[in-house]
């Protein structure tokens, strides 16, 4: 919990940093200079222009496309991250009576709980951080995402349904949250947080937070947000959908 937090604020922190510090208000092109603006930035820019010219200058089409892209290079991460929570949720009761087997809270007995906890993990394949990995690793194509889209001057005079890609819309970042919300909540069913009222929280906070920034940024990348939580809920289903299965079946052995 408290390493998912952390990253949650690292994100937070980064993103506000990097939106301040870098030119946000200048174009992205290929003179841009710095790691950030030609590695990530100017890429992702790249991509939407040419994925816009395959979709009939769509640019709505071409971030659903990208996004979708990143998703599916991401799904090996994701995978990881359901079946260590599978596998945390299996040794639980394990958790339980080294919690209640060293329940002073002296420093000692405090430690011996850590090491021991860092055994039982070790011993069972389960990874604490897996539940992180996905957040930091999308935190720069996140970020960048922001930037490309900023700094895209095609982007930001294009329409797509509705919406003016270049700014806000409150519809959509109401729907940001929502689907946020969904994605999270089929995430940690049944899991080990399903049992963790700290973990439960994370269910609203998170979909609030990225909703708040949904709000105030451009709605092609509350579009962003929308079309990978979709893509992660879809996802979620059908990798957790077998494993629930092999759960089943072991069960019935």
């Amino acid at each position: 919990m408290r390493n998912k937090i952390i990253a949650l604020l690292a994100m937070a922190g980064v993103l506000t940093f990097l939106s301040g510090c870098t030119q946000v208000n200048q174009d992205i092109t290929e003179d841009s200079t710095g790691f950030w603006n030609e590695y990530i930035v100017f890429p992702l820019s790249k991509t939407l222009l040419f994925f816009a010219d395959l979709t009939g200058g769509s640019f709505g089409l071409a971030i659903i496309v990208v996004t979708i892209i990143i998703r599916v290079l991401l799904l090996p991460l994701n995978v990881k991250q359901l079946k260590s929570s599978k596998a945390m949720q299996e040794i639980q009761p394990q958790l339980k009576e080294l919690r209640e087997k060293y329940s002073s809270k002296d420093a000692q007995t405090q430690q011996k709980l850590q090491q021991e906890t860092m055994q039982l993990f070790q011993k069972n394949g389960v990874n604490p951080l897996a539940g992180c990995l996905p957040i930091i690793v999308q935190m720069p194509i996140l970020i960048g995402f922001y930037h490309a889209i900023m700094r895209t001057s095609e982007i930001q005079t294009h329409s797509f349904l509705w919406l003016q890609l270049g700014e806000s819309d409150p519809f959509l970042a109401i729907l940001t949250a929502a689907t946020t919300f969904l994605q999270q909540k089929l995430m940690m069913a049944g899991g080990a947080a399903a049992q963790n009222p700290q973990m439960q929280m994370m269910i609203y906070i998170m979909p609030l937070m990225i909703g708040t920034f949904a709000f105030f940024f451009p709605s092609a990348l509350a579009l962003y947000w929308i079309v990978g939580n979709i893509v992660m809920i879809l996802q979620t289903v059908f990798i957790r959908k077998p494993m629930m299965k092999d759960a089943t079946g072991g069960a019935g052995e």
